[in-house]
């Protein structure tokens, strides 16, 4: 099975990334390898293809893109590490939830080697510590292959997510790696949590 390829893409806009995971997945084989792309998001809003309009509650000056993930509405921006998976499921005999079970997996086991203890809720993808959330996950599969991913908040502004009930749920609290009192940046933590994936998807 071909490796994994992490790729660390920095600070991009949203929309040009999305249109990249979309022609890569739609344009790949049973020989292309599985990638991983780290980048960092100018402020935005994506509302997910369940989202509904009426989660997204004062966006101001952020912008609002309808995506083809699924989920609600989240929020990137600078100081959130944003891990894209494009990953051939087929290949690697996953499915969907089983995927989200290792996403969420890797983010927990990492912030587990920092001394949080963190948890999954099978009402509410994602990773929550204390019942606040620290990282979102949203997937789309198409010819078998998944794209877009997880968020995890490492020093983002947190007051973002006050302008949206966050994937859905009114008054859901988030927290950071900085707010829990770790101080790290955003590659170090994304190439972390990225190496924690790529060792439960490698046989």
């Amino acid at each position: 099975m071909p490796d994994i390829i992490l790729k660390q893409l920095g600070l991009c806009d949203y929309d040009p990334v999305w249109r990249r995971m979309q022609a890569f997945t739609d344009t790949r084989d049973e020989t292309t390898a599985d990638e991983l792309w780290l980048v960092e998001h100018p402020p935005v809003f994506t509302l997910g293809l369940n989202g509904k309009p009426e989660h997204v509650l004062d966006p101001g000056p952020i912008p609002v893109i309808p995506v083809d993930r699924g989920g609600q509405v989240t929020y990137h921006g600078p100081g959130q590490a944003v891990l894209y998976v494009l990953v051939d499921l087929r290949r690697r005999g996953l499915g969907v939830r089983a995927l989200v079970t290792l996403l969420e997996q890797a983010v927990i086991a990492f912030l587990a080697d920092h001394g949080i203890r963190a948890e999954a809720r099978p009402d509410a993808p994602g990773v929550y510590v204390n019942g606040a959330k620290i990282a979102a996950l949203g997937l789309r599969v198409r010819r078998g292959a998944s794209y877009h991913g997880l968020a995890l908040n490492v020093d983002p502004d947190l007051s973002a997510f006050a302008r949206i009930n966050p994937c859905g749920y009114e008054g859901l609290e988030t927290t950071s790696l900085k707010a829990l009192g770790v101080e790290m940046d955003v590659e170090t933590a994304g190439r972390a949590v990225a190496d924690k994936l790529t060792q439960s998807l490698t046989p």
